[in-house]
């Protein structure tokens, strides 16, 4: 079948073929939860062409995922309610199952494929979705692709992980001519599918549609179901509109000042767009595509040095070229390391110098030691560092600058730094809108060693790993603001 997508965003999960005489082709969509821009419905849609059948769009979510809770299962709801309209005009037919207890959707998946050609998923290299991805592989007599819509670089275009950001940008700037073309289509519908069957009754008798009282209510809409209701909703809403407001309201407002603004706390000038990347409610590509067109760019005006600094040949301004380093360089460096490494999410994938030099300094004295409840509820000596635990909980994010020293402050707090692992693992992964993702999981390592070089003078606890302390940061940059807007209830502003 002739397809635009590139070869090395395409993967076969298992030796299945596309069962011929079938009824329809499936899109199970599982982390790029959107309609434009989307590589793996693309694809979709080009078996539903190719081989004149309907095209059935399954977003179906478990409660029984880790971290399960009313924050994370809202922010699904709302992009699943716009995906209900998105595709009501698109000739597909869109699914959306939420199952009610845990193992209620088991079968659902393998009975709407009983009779369909072929079935095309989401490929994503953490959380528990490739293992749900491979087992579901297994057990389908037809052929399953998942397709990478994660980024620029296609995952199937490296070889190994990268150390460093200054490797992997040396990467880019030898190669990102290569992956300029021949982006994901803005409307993958814009060709028509074949008319739409509706989904079996044998399959919605079992597994019914999500109501739309359910995924457009409020809290009280989830209270029957059997995850973390302690975890709050927050003021952000999820979906792929609400995505492109944020989108389009950072580039009219914060990117002039990005570069010069987004490392101070008071300012807030961050892009806010992590959790859309993260719930697949955004695309790199269209973000790419926003900035810059706004900075009237073209592929033309990039002069590739091959020196890995992070400045000076993207041929826009300083803000946008910095905010393009964090979208290309830093959150892509964590997809491709957790696609080439199993043990992405493991003490031992840290690189050698780190993991000697911190079990170096595993029993040096701490003058401070935490909980992880202490933690959780911003119990420390230290207002600027419960601040941002303070924003983490209420707000589902923390600063980005601050999310650093957020992570070396449990580092520096707790016993070991195997248990400042599973700290900062725990409070990122049970609160944090962008959590239990590549981007995140970066940041969570390199507190510890990942991506970074060994410092010095060598520290107690420390050791090479770099270190950073609440007082400096205070001293660098403006913090007044945010230690009073996200003071603890008793805390003193």
């Amino acid at each position: 079948m002739k397809t635009e997508i590139p070869g090395p965003r395409i993967f076969a999960e298992n030796t299945g073929e596309v069962r011929a005489g079938a009824s329809h082709v499936i899109y199970w969509m599982t982390s790029a939860r959107r309609r434009r821009f989307n590589y793996g419905l693309q694809r979709a849609a080009e078996w539903s062409r190719h081989l004149g059948q309907p095209l059935i769009v399954l977003e179906a979510l478990r409660v029984g995922y880790p971290w399960a809770s009313d924050r994370f299962h809202r922010f699904i709801f709302d992009g699943m309610a716009a995906n209900d309209a998105a595709f009501a005009e698109s000739g597909a037919e869109y699914f959306p199952y939420v199952e009610p207890e845990p193992g209620a959707g088991r079968g659902l998946l393998e009975m709407l494929a009983e009779n369909a050609a072929v079935v095309v998923t989401d490929r994503y290299p953490t959380f528990f979705l490739p293992r749900m991805v491979a087992a579901v592989a297994k057990r389908l007599p037809i052929l399953l692709e998942s397709v990478d819509s994660n980024g620029l670089i296609p995952l199937g275009a490296t070889t190994s992980e990268f150390a460093t950001a200054y490797a992997f940008r040396r990467w880019i700037q030898k190669n990102l001519h290569n992956h300029l073309g021949g982006f994901p289509l803005d409307d993958p519908f814009a060709e028509p599918l074949p008319p739409s069957l509706g989904v079996p009754e044998i399959v919605t008798d079992r597994w019914p549609r999500a109501s739309r009282s359910l995924l457009e209510g409020g809290e009280s809409a989830m209270s029957s179901l059997p995850i973390d209701h302690s975890i709050s909703v927050t003021g952000l809403r999820g979906g792929e509109p609400e995505a492109r407001r944020r989108l389009h309201s950072f580039l009219e407002e914060s990117l002039g000042d990005y570069g010069g603004k987004r490392n101070r706390p008071d300012d807030g000038n961050g892009s806010g767009l992590s959790p859309y990347l993260h719930f697949g409610h955004v695309s790199a590509h269209e973000i790419f595509l926003e900035v810059t067109r706004r900075e009237r760019w073209s592929a033309e005006d990039v002069v590739p040095p091959n020196n890995g600094r992070r400045a000076g040949w993207w041929g826009v301004g300083e803000s946008a070229e910095a905010f393009l380093d964090q979208l290309l360089t830093w959150r892509e460096l964590g997809f491709q390391f957790c696609h080439h490494r199993d043990d992405h999410d493991r003490w031992r994938s840290l690189p050698d110098w780190a993991r000697t030099t911190l079990d170096l300094h595993a029993r040096d004295p701490r003058e401070h030691l935490y909980s992880i409840e202490e933690f959780a509820t911003a119990a420390t000596h230290d207002d600027l560092w419960n601040a941002a635990q303070t924003q983490l909980v209420r707000e589902g994010t923390i600063h980005n600058y601050l999310r650093m020293l957020w992570g070396k402050k449990i580092l520096e707090w707790t016993i070991h730094p195997r248990q400042a692992l599973e700290i900062m693992t725990e409070l990122n992964n049970r609160y944090a809108l962008d959590g239990r993702d590549p981007n995140s999981e970066s940041g969570i390592f390199w507190v510890l060693g990942r991506h970074d070089r060994p410092w010095g003078p060598e520290r107690p606890i420390f050791g090479k790993v770099r270190y950073m302390s609440s007082a400096n940061t205070a001293r660098k940059l403006p913090v007044r603001a945010y230690l009073k807007r996200h003071a603890r209830h008793g805390q003193p502003t």
